[in-house]
């Protein structure tokens, strides 16, 4: 398995990213969905890693500047058949690497706060990340819990 830093101009990402934003918005309520849209991960505050399996697709994790020494996880997802596979702890070890390496000393992440997302808060909570007071932008929603980690 390897994983790299992806410019997001293949097909297979974009439809990938797509399913992602199918499934937050089927689950979620449209003003708590907080997935960013291609367009939106293109910029350049934000790093994007895809995971490979030989030369499959199988998750993918971002890193959004938020301000010096502060980022975000984004876009965390793993591939439907592979979940709990051991892919997503692998990314996110290397995101907490590459943010270290970066000069970050604070990552904070949003996510859902229903069922569906229990696997995603044992995994971060695994990790090191407590739950906080939403960051940035954000504001309380009772869909979101937010989740933070000093490195």
């Amino acid at each position: 398995m390897k994983i790299v830093v992806d410019d997001l101009s293949g097909a297979e990402i974009a439809e990938f990213l797509e399913a992602h934003l199918r499934d937050m918005r089927a689950i979620t309520p449209p003003e708590s969905v907080h997935a960013l849209d291609l367009d939106r991960l293109r910029r350049p505050e934000i790093t994007f890693w895809s995971v490979l399996d030989g030369t499959t697709l199988v998750g993918c994790g971002a890193l959004k500047r938020l301000e010096p020494g502060h980022a975000e996880v984004k876009s965390m997802r793993t591939a439907p058949e592979r979940k709990r596979s051991g892919i997503a702890s692998l990314l996110l070890r290397h995101i907490l690497d590459e943010a270290g390496q970066m000069g970050y000393t604070r990552l904070s992440l949003e996510t859902g706060s229903t069922e569906f997302f229990l696997p995603a808060r044992r995994l971060y909570e695994k990790h090191g990340f407590d739950y906080c007071e939403p960051f940035a932008d954000y504001r309380l929603d009772p869909h979101s819990v937010y989740m933070t980690r000093t490195l």
